[in-house]
């Protein structure tokens, strides 16, 4: 979903390049220079204005955390909170979610957050969700060897779809939940994003995965 432009954004994300990767291109294969240290790095891609990553971030100081969306106002929002908390463990990425091995070189990143992505949910549109079989070639390939990929939605389809994807990739769901705030010992430890704060107010049920990648010995053996 679209936001409108904010006045200023560019000027602000400008300024603060601290925070703000403005050649992301050249820091592959070189994150943790960038971080300053050899912490573990986990990336969230459509990141919308920050709630989850900045929440992760001040939950897990020993991880570097990377937001990535294509829509510099909504950027412009996550860089707020980032500036607010003072967090050194956050940089922010505005690219395409579909061109990330442009960014991240083979195993440079732990972990992979998608949460309340586009459902593009037209059949002619497959090839742009974000759990089609492209992507999830190209998180193979920038994760760690059986790497993971965490997945929230509150559309049932797209949920249904990913599962489905993910499955026939050759990957192993972990743990599924088709009701997440039911679950009163993961209530703790989620970091809601500002859509789920959103629709779990108005009564919709979460969905949430957590997938791994195997190994071609592993698969095999599926």
């Amino acid at each position: 979903m679209r936001v409108r432009n904010r006045k200023g954004a560019p000027e602000m994300m400008a300024q603060n390049t601290q925070y703000v990767v403005e050649n992301p291109e050249a820091f592959k294969g070189r994150w943790s220079e960038k971080f300053g240290n050899e912490n573990p790095i986990h990336i969230e891609v459509g990141s919308g204005k920050g709630a989850f990553i900045t929440g992760m971030a001040q939950k897990n100081p020993n991880i570097n955390y990377i937001a990535i969306d294509m829509q510099l106002t909504v950027l412009s929002y996550a860089l707020d909170k980032v500036l607010e908390l003072a967090l050194p463990n956050v940089q922010l990425l505005h690219v395409d979610g579909s061109s990330l091995t442009n960014y991240f070189a083979d195993g440079e990143v732990d972990q992979l957050y998608l949460n309340f992505s586009d459902p593009w949910p037209k059949s002619r549109h497959e090839k742009r969700r974000l759990t089609y079989k492209d992507f999830l070639k190209t998180y193979e390939m920038i994760l760690v060897k059986q790497g993971q990929i965490h997945f929230k939605t509150d559309n049932r389809g797209l949920f249904e779809y990913s599962l489905s994807a993910m499955s026939q990739y050759g990957m192993t769901l972990n743990q599924v939940w088709l009701d997440l705030h039911a679950d009163e010992t993961f209530a703790e430890q989620n970091v809601k994003t500002e859509y789920e704060t959103k629709f779990s107010e108005k009564g919709q049920v979460i969905y949430r995965v957590e997938a791994q990648f195997q190994d071609e010995m592993s698969k095999m053996s599926i």
